[in-house]
């Protein structure tokens, strides 16, 4: 849950605060929960809902998070250890760093959160159509940024 707050807001310490504030909504909601099996995408659900209403803020606001400015690239985001490793894969969270703030988190959701279209429309309050092109978009600004860092 963590791995994915911060991947969104990019603040490990507004990460653990949206992560503790989401533990907090889930067990006080716990009786609105139809299916207990659910439970752990019900959570996540809940995480990746706080952490876009806060991304969504403090970018109305124009706040820049101390962790964007102090972004390195062994900053793991969520990516399993032995793949750290891997220059690749440095070279492409690195590189998905610098995106647009909306096509870094359009590639994260679909790409390292696994989220198909609808939920990143829901996610991000977009039209299906929009979801598409931006995610389209997203994946060639990818491409353009690894061909010229190659």
């Amino acid at each position: 849950m963590y791995n994915t707050a911060i991947r969104i807001v990019k603040d490990s310490f507004k990460a653990e605060d949206i992560m503790q504030e989401s533990f907090l909504t889930a067990f006080t909601k716990l009786n609105t929960l139809k299916d207990i099996n659910v439970f752990g995408a019900w959570l996540k659900r809940i995480v990746v809902n706080n952490s876009i209403a806060y991304y969504n803020k403090t970018s109305k606001q124009n706040e820049v998070p101390l962790d964007t400015v102090l972004y390195k690239v062994e900053n793991n985001n969520g990516i399993e250890e032995n793949h750290l490793n891997n220059e690749k894969v440095k070279q492409i969270i690195h590189v998905m760093a610098t995106l647009k703030p909306n096509y870094s988190l359009g590639l994260s959701l679909h790409l390292i959160e696994g989220y198909d279209y609808e939920e990143i429309c829901e996610i991000m309050d977009i039209s299906y159509a929009n979801c598409r092109t931006l995610i389209s978009r997203a994946k060639e600004s990818l491409r353009q940024k690894l061909v010229q860092t190659a």
